[in-house]
């Protein structure tokens, strides 16, 4: 898939398999043209997820496995200096990365307080490193999720589950507020439908205290939802009264089955669009909206969707935007499309990659959710296979 971008005089293709697989050698291709094939067999993935918690429940030595292979494919390393290599790799062919703590479904107010402190550590990472343009948090991954559903749905809190709440907020705060002190752009990662209100409030009120001068703190939206591109709107215009800068992250979403069974078991109309097409049409028109108020808005097209990658790459050239403007960020997750994330960081376009890293057993959650993704996902394992093919095919002819 390619556009000709008239200003530039330039063709952008995403076919070009040299430029997206130069960071790979000939095995970590196979490596990963055969971990694709297995995650493309939707059954696998299934019978996979309970076979793997069972192995650790039962203590069996599976670890050096998983690190070996889907670890190896979609994480940095277990801990924060093991993904040096990999981030200064990936900055080497113009590649920046968000560092990712993954560790999720955690209960306890100290291992809370835990990944506050490791998020604070990367963002004291990412200060003046042009090789780390953003850091990342997932608001469960401070607080319980439970607690964060009551909120959302405006029930009423006990007293301790006030100071609890309170607690996430000041954990929040705490991250933002050192984002802002050491001028490093944040992503709040958004979450399921019924947990969301409550993470919205918040990302507008941290919004509207540090971003009075440029977009620190990014909202993250979901276009495979069917309110959310209103909610954008509506965002726009809170940011335009409250005088702020509008900082988005814009993606498809990752909680689709999750959320049409539960929308079905519960018996309330499913958050989800009906289609894919309609989908693919609300995150385009978000890119549009967001396009035509940069002057408020800077966005992050957090996509694995080629069309929707060029689209924005058109839209820039048409309004004779600069590749390199600081406003507009295009992101994938480290371990998928290549195509795409290479060959715009080649065109000169600001490209970051998230960098998911923890220990093995904790970011398992994580993982589980990349492999029914590429399965539930049209086309995504298959593309990467054929892509890796044609790779493979090439480097034999030379």
């Amino acid at each position: 898939m390619q556009i000709t971008l008239t200003n530039q005089q330039l063709v952008l293709s995403f076919d070009n398999t040299e430029i997206a697989f130069k960071a790979k050698t000939n095995a970590s291709l196979q490596q990963s043209y055969f971990l694709f094939k297995a995650i493309g067999y939707n059954w696998l993935v299934k019978a996979g997820t309970p076979l793997v918690n069972t192995a650790f429940a039962l203590g069996l030595p599976i670890k050096g496995l998983i690190k070996r292979t889907v670890f190896k494919q979609f994480c940095g390393g277990e801990s924060m200096d093991d993904c040096d290599g990999t981030i200064a790799e990936l900055y080497r062919y113009g590649i920046g990365t968000i560092l990712d703590y993954s560790v999720e479904g955690e209960e306890k107010e100290t291992v809370f307080n835990q990944t506050m402190e490791e998020t604070l550590l990367t963002i004291k990472k990412a200060k003046n490193n042009p090789q780390i343009p953003f850091c990342v948090f997932k608001v469960t991954g401070l607080g319980r999720f439970d607690l964060l559903a009551k909120v959302s749905n405006n029930e009423t809190l006990t007293a301790a589950e006030e100071t609890e709440f309170g607690n996430i907020k000041n954990r929040i705060y705490t991250i933002c507020k050192s984002a802002f002190n050491n001028d490093v752009r944040i992503f709040i990662d958004a979450e399921e439908s019924w947990i969301q209100p409550g993470i919205d409030q918040i990302a507008e009120d941290m919004m509207k205290e540090f971003n009075q001068q440029k977009a620190i703190v990014y909202n993250t939206i979901q276009l495979y939802r069917h309110d959310r591109l209103a909610y954008l709107k509506d965002c726009h215009k809170h940011a335009e009264i409250n005088n702020y800068y509008l900082g988005v992250k814009l993606v498809r979403g990752a909680y689709m089955e999750k959320e049409r069974k539960r929308a079905a078991e519960m018996g309330y109309p499913s958050p989800i669009q009906p289609d894919k097409a309609a989908s693919d049409k609300d995150y385009d028109d978000a890119l549009v909206f967001c396009m035509e108020r940069l002057n408020r808005i800077s966005i992050c097209a957090g996509s694995h969707n080629e069309a929707s990658s060029l689209l924005l790459a058109k839209l820039m050239d048409e309004k004779g935007i600069a590749n390199n403007d600081q406003r507009i960020y295009f992101s994938q997750l480290y371990g998928m499309s290549d195509h795409i994330s290479f060959n715009l960081s080649s065109a000169g376009y600001n490209v970051a990659k998230y960098l998911p890293y923890g220990p093995v057993k904790a970011v398992m959650p994580y993982l589980f959710r990349r492999a029914a993704e590429n399965t539930s996902v049209k086309g995504q394992a298959g593309r990467e296979l054929t892509l890796i093919s044609r790779e493979v095919a090439r480097r034999k002819q030379r």
